[in-house]
């Protein structure tokens, strides 16, 4: 999902960081100039801070800046108890809520609903990737990429926002 050119990529919000595994991406991969790591899980916040001390981790989402990027990766796969349609009804809250904090554009994956029916399980969501490309296309911009070619069973949206 990350596709960060050796150059700085501006300021990069991880939304739903966890223990901040991307910061050290971005570290190796590329000069960052800002980042910040945004978890709703304190425990999660706790454990970024531990392990970067250096770092700009919040829970608070009153503190979270707009960024240049936004990157959501793996928060929508795990629904634990939740119907279906409440799942669906919080994965558009918070594609709202990223799109409003990303400046340049942003990216999100989902577990595909084409992967193997043997290996789906009832507390994980599946989602059609032609309904949230055409949501992202609608809603947030005409310059989005669909990648759903690569090894995992899940699809990646990239939203590059106008200007």
């Amino acid at each position: 999902m990350l596709k960060v050119r050796d150059h700085d990529p501006g300021s990069v919000l991880d939304y739903g960081c966890g223990y901040g595994a991307l910061l050290d991406e971005l570290r190796r991969r590329a000069t960052v100039s800002v980042y910040q790591g945004y978890d709703v899980a304190e425990e999660m916040i706790a454990a970024a801070r531990g392990r970067h001390p250096d770092g700009d981790f919040t829970s608070e989402r009153g503190e979270v800046r707009i960024a240049d990027h936004v990157i959501a990766s793996g928060i929508f796969n795990v629904k634990e108890g939740a119907a279906e349609d409440n799942w669906r009804e919080h994965v558009l809250t918070c594609l709202d809520d990223i799109a409003s904090l990303a400046r340049g554009g942003f990216a999100f994956n989902v577990l595909t609903k084409y992967s193997d029916p043997e290996r789906m399980r009832d507390d994980l969501f599946y989602a059609d990737p032609c309904f949230y490309f055409d949501l992202c296309k609608r809603r947030y911009s005409r310059h989005v990429a669909l990648l759903h070619d690569y090894g995992l069973y899940e699809f990646t949206l990239l939203v590059r926002k106008e200007g």
